[in-house]
């Protein structure tokens, strides 16, 4: 169904996208790793949920010891998920189905099997030399800064050829990339033309505000909140000069430059850390950076709280020269919210409430490959955990493995249709009962249900792009109008296992949507509805 927006609006404003993490979604060769024919088997699947654009997680070729996010080739598809042909062929089967393509670009770290690397480490006076974050060490040999990786231990590897220290804010293969560096913002500019020229309809960048350390090196201080939990070293710092400079809103006007001379592209960032907020605001102002950026805001919250969302829509108001937000509750670094949000005898209600508050937000809302269909997350058994940050971590990191787990497509299927051979990550002991077939068949599933909701959303210009005013918030009770031109919406969620009174409007209106028990004055637990407000 078209989206009931005018030609003025950018077809992305407001937009659902669906994540697509391309190991786990369904392999096509017998592997048990999933690949790029598999995802254009199923996009028939995908358009049929009512979503605009599928973002693919990196498929680019790739030593794997961070599964994708460690790039060694920007420019190529790792041979255990296809082709450049391949790539090719799913961009044209997905336009033709009205699907737009983003993909990830990792640009703040390379792979350390990169050429760019290998030429970088090679000496300190080479072309490449100062392609990375490098340092000598402090007088006693001790690394140049307290800096903290992410994943646990200090964030500088010593490199014997260069007799010097390298900067990692990931995993020690993870080298940092030295965006102050011209040449290396024309590389990676150059990687987005390569990219563009093959159809991708934008991008999603990964960990940005980490593209630029303070070239001083200066010490973190230490962070005084003693309440917050503290699982690594990199929790205990305050990240003020390993994240955020203020140079890299300049590379990303760059990086739109090249964008607009691509039409109509749409580009969303990372953005993680202490001060999220203000720097998601920050490269997405004035017109002239980004389009979007998302932060961790539900991603790692540990409870769904109307207060919680209420705060979140709130820190984007809709102002001139303010970015357009994009929203995610699951991802493939956060645990499944039906796990980690509520207890086990009110999954199915609170799967079905929270996709309704998800569809009714303002921004765009991305979700996460299985969200639709319920899934849990898997407990992976140390000994089959893939994870590194959950290797390094265990037990006290919670694994992002548990999310990842392959896509049940066929309940009765070997693998339920994921594979042929064996997974890379073992299958959800719970998840045949929530595979996509049985689903299908069921008008009352999770997955009828979330195409409902995109499809309420799609047609209603004041959900897509609408404002919004939150007109309750409390422990349990979060009621929002979102407006645009004379259609009026307003949204209403008990988010809490207990039923709790509301106020239903006055004056003519019209249900759009509901979930769980809903009666004059009462909302039941985990009970949503939607309401078009006037005649």
């Amino acid at each position: 169904m078209p989206s009931p927006q005018s030609a003025a609006v950018e077809w992305w404003r407001g937009a659902a996208v669906y994540q697509i993490y391309p190991r786990s979604f369904a392999d096509t060769n017998g592997d048990g790793i999933g690949d790029l024919p598999g995802i254009t088997r199923h996009l028939d699947y995908v358009a049929g949920l009512g979503v605009d654009a599928i973002w693919i997680s990196p498929f680019f070729k790739s030593p794997q010891a961070d599964f994708g996010y460690d790039v060694s080739d920007y420019c190529d598809v790792d041979p255990q998920f296809g082709t450049l042909a391949d790539f090719d062929a799913l961009i044209e089967r997905a336009h033709q189905l009205g699907l737009k393509v983003l993909i990830d670009q990792v640009w703040s770290h390379t792979s350390d099997q990169h050429p760019w690397f290998a030429e970088s480490r090679a000496s300190q006076t080479g072309p490449k030399a100062d392609w990375y974050v490098w340092a000598d060490p402090k007088p006693d040999g001790s690394p140049p800064s307290n800096w903290q990786s992410v994943f646990g231990g200090p964030a500088w590897t010593w490199d014997g050829r260069r007799r010097q220290y390298y900067l990692h804010n990931f995993l020690k293969e993870q080298p940092q990339i030295n965006g102050h560096n011209p040449a290396v913002q024309d590389a990676l500019l150059d990687v987005a033309r390569f990219w563009l020229d093959r159809g991708v309809d934008g991008f999603r960048l990964d960990a940005i505000n980490f593209l630029m350390p303070d070239p001083a090196l200066t010490d973190n201080p230490p962070d005084p909140d003693l309440t917050r939990p503290r699982t690594r070293p990199f929790d205990y710092q305050l990240r003020l000069h390993n994240q955020g400079h203020p140079d890299i809103p300049r590379f990303l006007e760059r990086l739109r430059t090249v964008l607009d001379g691509y039409g109509a592209r749409f580009t969303v960032a990372e953005v993680g850390g202490d001060d999220a907020a203000r720097e998601m605001r920050l490269f997405t102002a004035e017109g002239r950076r980004l389009d979007s950026a998302y932060g961790f805001d539900f991603l790692y919250a540990p409870a769904l709280t109307p207060d919680l969302v209420a705060e979140t829509l709130t820190s984007w108001p809709d102002e001139p020269g303010t970015g357009w937000p994009s929203w995610a509750f699951e991802n493939h670094d956060a645990p499944r919210a039906v796990s980690r949000w509520v207890t086990p005898e009110y999954r199915d209600a609170f799967a079905r409430v929270k996709m309704l508050l998800l569809g009714c937000l303002r921004g765009n809302v991305i979700l996460y490959n299985g969200e639709e269909l319920g899934l849990t997350q898997v407990d992976v058994p140390f000994e089959k955990l893939r994870d590194p940050e959950a290797i390094a971590n265990w037990p006290l990191t919670l694994s992002r493995d548990g999310a990842r787990t392959p896509m049940p497509w066929q309940a009765d299927a070997a693998e339920h249709g994921f594979s042929d051979g064996e997974p890379w990550l073992p299958l959800g002991p719970d998840h045949r009962e929530l595979a996509v077939d049985q689903q299908e068949a069921d008008p009352r599933s999770m997955l009828a249900w979330t195409r409902a909701v995109l499809s309420t959303r799609r047609g209603s210009a004041a959900l897509r792009t609408g404002t919004v005013l939150i007109e309750r918030s409390d422990e349990q009770v979060l009621v929002m109008v979102r407006a645009k031109g004379a259609e009026r919406v307003l949204c209403a969620f008990n988010l809490l296992d207990r039923p709790a009174t509301w106020a239903e409007p006055q004056g003519p209106h019209a249900e759009l949507l509901r979930t769980g028990n809903v009666e004059p004055g009462l909302l039941g637990p985990y009970a949503g509805i939607v309401l078009r407000l006037g005649s």
